[in-house]
């Protein structure tokens, strides 16, 4: 059995998600749900969403949708409320340095583009679909590891642009001292959030009364540090609407 919720882990959040793992926990087996001790937070993400044994992991939409949807099940999404967003969606924040005089995306053609990974939505699909629509694109990119990386190397100068997912641009914001070196450029349309995914042999509406039970249990004060809104669900068939990037884009 295996379990992780890394999508939004940070140093910060740790006591909170072993809490709220605690409490998920405790529903699974009520429901006579088998589920491990702790979380696997730094095991590797799709060692963990191609698992088998999988009881409860957060996706990416792109892995789910080109990779994923058909080898496991869609549980639920969780709502982090966020700006501009339908309940249950978020969008990538292009960021670029604060001293940065560029107003628009086109004048940043030439610029470096920091992503986290080709198979991001937000950090790489999102900002794709989003400059396509001005004829943008990057013709100098790193692929930096991690949206905090990303950030990162603008905020020092190793790259120009980068897109952060929504909530992660939030953590950033609240926890990073040199936050205050980034701003945000535009914002991608918002798409379906990042989906927490079960195994095919999980009985997915179960999994969804037993994280929907335990999000409901979590305390005002963890809920506020993981900007936990509750569980909703979204249409399989919506994750898979949204465009992925062409093969070429990174040619």
């Amino acid at each position: 059995m295996i379990a992780s919720l890394m999508m939004y882990a940070r140093p910060e959040l740790e006591d909170a998600h072993t809490r709220l793992w605690t409490s998920l926990r405790r529903s699974f087996l009520a429901r006579g749900i088998e589920a491990p001790a702790a979380l696997s937070q730094s095991a590797p993400s799709f060692e963990v969403w191609e698992n088998q044994h999988l009881i409860l992991s957060q996706t990416c939409g792109m892995p789910y949708r080109t990779r994923l949807h058909d080898r496991l099940k869609l549980v639920g999404t969780p709502d982090y409320q966020l700006e501009g967003c339908p309940a249950g969606h978020y969008r990538s924040a292009i960021v670029v340095r604060a001293d940065d005089p560029r107003a628009a995306l086109g004048a940043y053609a030439e610029a470096r583009l920091a992503y986290n990974a080709p198979h991001s939505h937000s950090g790489f699909a999102a900002l794709y679909n989003h400059a396509a629509q001005s004829g943008v694109w990057f013709a100098q990119r790193v692929e930096s590891g991690g949206h905090l990386a990303s950030a990162r190397m603008v905020a020092q100068g190793q790259a120009d642009i980068a897109a952060l997912d929504a909530q992660t641009w939030r953590l950033i914001q609240r926890y990073e001292p040199w936050a205050n070196k980034l701003r945000v450029l535009e914002y991608t349309a918002p798409t379906p959030g990042l989906p927490l995914i079960t195994s095919k042999a999980q009985d997915a509406e179960l999994v969804f009364e037993a994280v929907a039970e335990a999000f409901d249990a979590v305390s005002p004060a963890d809920a506020a540090a993981l900007d936990l809104h509750g569980l909703i669900r979204i249409p399989h068939a919506d994750y898979l609407a949204v465009p992925n990037p062409p093969d070429n884009a990174l040619s």
